[in-house]
């Protein structure tokens, strides 16, 4: 477990995986994604039966991971070429960037002849010190794209597991994404962050503004969340990550609002004439804790997720800001300068 401290994002006591990939823009919350498209497994086929590979415990060798290029529909409409095409892409990019393999893509595997015979490709991937081989295929289901994967241990040539996918051309990111975090899963016990959400503000409309956008982990599929004309910053989600906690100006003084992630809503939590910062959602996503100026001094507060029973937890000299709950919901964490410079007090 990693425990990070910003002063403008509440991360303390957060749980992490140092294992995967750590996003180092600590100006950008996370959530993960809901998949949108069918997943089924799939039967290994005649290839024998299951194989486990182990990475012992203490070892954080890459697995080197041959992916030649998928099989394809002989004819193709341009718009799921393009999908097949960002598919594969987006594949072998989560696949490297995850610290888990070593991956070998349609490039590097070019120099080997292969002939479509299992048996005998399975000793050339072999050859360039290959252990596992992913077999993807493409296939075409009227308007919707479908994927078939299946992953194999090169040495035995045995099935390891396989996974099936479908959905329409704009998913073809969803679906790689899904997959690779099921592929992370099966190596590692742990889920992959391939569908990880990045919830960040920037002015990048002009007119020295400021919005509240989402992303992907990778900076791919960024769109606009909210549309205030104000000034409006500090996003965080809600454990079940369907709901964004921000500040906005826009009726005023900085208040909490939320965004439903799936609808598209906007919604007040706190508005009054009170100053309100530094939102965060508790373990249990049905409170939140956020500073407010208190006769113009910042303390502690918490309320309910629809803004009622409103409770003031801190009372000091000095500014009392940025919390962060613990896992438990027990603690609170917080930084305060009472005692004349910025230091951490849990509570």
């Amino acid at each position: 477990m990693l425990r990070l401290l910003a002063s403008q994002i509440p991360l303390l006591l957060r749980r992490l995986r140092p294992d995967l990939l750590l996003l180092g823009a600590l100006v950008a919350t996370l959530a993960m994604s809901p998949v949108q498209a069918q997943d089924e497994p799939i039967a290994p086929g005649a290839t024998g039966e299951e194989v486990v590979v182990e990475l012992k415990p203490g070892q954080r060798p890459r697995l080197r991971l041959a992916m030649p290029g998928a099989t394809r529909p002989a004819a193709a409409p341009p718009e799921a070429r393009k999908a097949m095409d960002e598919l594969e892409q987006t594949q072998r990019d989560d696949l490297e960037v995850t610290g888990v393999f070593t991956v070998q893509g349609p490039d590097v595997l070019a120099v080997l002849e292969l002939t479509g015979d299992r048996e005998r490709d399975f000793v050339l991937y072999r050859s360039l010190d290959n252990e596992v081989v992913l077999i993807n295929e493409l296939k075409l289901e009227g308007d919707r794209l479908a994927l078939e994967g299946r992953v194999y241990d090169l040495k035995s040539g045995r099935f390891i597991f396989g996974k099936r996918y479908a959905g329409t051309y704009d998913l073809a990111r969803r679906i790689a994404h899904t997959f690779n975090d099921e592929i992370v899963l099966y190596f590692t016990g742990r889920a992959g962050i391939a569908r990880t959400q990045i919830a960040f503000s920037s002015d990048r409309d002009g007119e020295g503004l400021k919005e509240i956008y989402l992303m992907d982990y990778d900076g791919a599929n960024q769109r606009r969340v909210t549309g205030h004309e104000s000034l409006t910053l500090a996003p965080v989600w809600s454990p079940s990550g369907d709901v964004l906690a921000y500040i906005s100006y826009y009726q005023g003084g900085p208040s909490i609002f939320a965004a439903d992630i799936e609808t598209g809503s906007k919604s007040p939590i706190l508005v009054d004439d009170v100053s309100t910062f530094s939102p965060t959602f508790g373990p249990d996503g049905e409170r939140l804790a956020f500073t407010r100026s208190v006769e113009g001094n910042l303390e502690i507060f918490t309320a309910r997720r629809d803004g009622g029973d409103l409770r003031r937890l801190t009372n000091s000299n000095g500014i009392d800001t940025n919390p962060a709950w613990s896992p438990s919901g027990r603690e609170i964490a917080f930084s305060s300068s009472r005692s004349g410079s910025p230091q951490l007090y849990l509570m």
